[in-house]
């Protein structure tokens, strides 16, 4: 208990200092089948998460998702998001993505555990909401407008878990038309028909439980790297990269899960970022985010 309190701390501290993090979705693709439920072949998951963003912008986005075990071995989950964001701009909000993740587990072999994903991200607008019919920067989009594949690998050995995972952009519908030149802030940077690059991850993750098995935390620390410079269409119609947007973002998260009954948990989950990209045009920036998630096996 006194490892969790110092692990608390460091967050809560990281949240003061922090400067941003980026997820475009990656970070959270596996996380329908960690669950070591074997009893029962479905569950759902009801969530909301909030967040704070670059120039005081807050979020509030739940989501539900429904996973399906067809086996030992194969399981599909689907998920639908849902996001507001609130700042100077004033609120808005809208569905953002749909996601569709398969997942196959390879057999356990000296307490050593492979398994594969791979789905799609699913853009349910086009990355160009307004208010009273002005443009909104990305921070205020519910979604990318992107059609996004993802390929990741999970190793499970003992207490600890590795993943590595790609979010590769396939198709962009992103339709924003928002310039900061004709904006009253420079806090956002320009992203008129913004296309964004891939991404890689990897993450650890350290798995411990109380002696009734009641609590679990899973203190976790996840690299992402992302893999070229983003672009927009400039006021002359010319494709113009944004100098210094790819690089590093290093987040951490302590998950702490709460088994409620045989079937049911509830969980919270608080992030921060630890290392940070330059400039992050997406729109993905936030410098704390906390999360409850309730799930339910039938």
């Amino acid at each position: 208990m006194k490892k969790s309190i110092v692990i608390l701390s460091l967050f809560f501290y990281s949240f003061v200092t922090a400067q941003g993090c980026s997820d475009a979705g990656i970070c959270t693709i596996g996380t329908a089948f960690q669950s070591n439920e074997k009893e029962h072949k479905n569950s759902i998951e009801l969530a909301t998460i909030y967040g704070v963003g670059e120039a005081d912008v807050t979020y509030i986005s739940p989501y539900v998702s429904y996973t399906r075990k067809f086996n030992e071995k194969i399981a599909l989950s689907a998920k639908v998001t849902f996001s507001s964001a609130n700042g100077s701009f004033g609120t808005r909000a809208s569905f953002g993505d749909a996601y569709l993740i398969g997942n196959y587990t390879f057999k356990e072999k000296k307490n050593t555990q492979w398994s594969v994903i791979t789905g799609w991200k699913f853009p349910f607008t086009a990355s160009n909401l307004k208010i009273n019919e002005f443009s909104l920067p990305l921070d205020y989009q519910a979604s990318l407008g992107t059609f996004d594949l993802f390929l990741g690998a999970n190793l499970k050995h003992k207490k600890w878990d590795f993943n590595s995972a790609l979010q590769i952009p396939v198709f962009n519908n992103n339709k924003n038309s928002y310039f900061a030149e004709y904006s009253a802030t420079t806090d956002f940077p320009s992203t008129n028909l913004f296309e964004r690059k891939s991404d890689a991850l990897f993450r650890t993750t350290y798995t411990f439980k109380t002696s009734k098995e009641k609590l679990t935390f899973k203190p976790n620390v996840l690299f992402i790297y992302h893999l070229g410079e983003d672009s927009y269409e400039n006021i002359f119609g010319q494709r113009q990269t944004i100098a210094n947007s790819d690089g590093l973002t290093i987040n951490g998260n302590l998950v702490t899960n709460y088994q409620l009954d045989k079937q049911s948990s509830l969980e919270l989950s608080l992030a921060t970022p630890f290392v940070v990209r330059e400039i992050r045009p997406d729109g993905l920036t936030r410098g704390f985010v906390a999360s409850i998630h309730y799930r339910i096996a039938f």
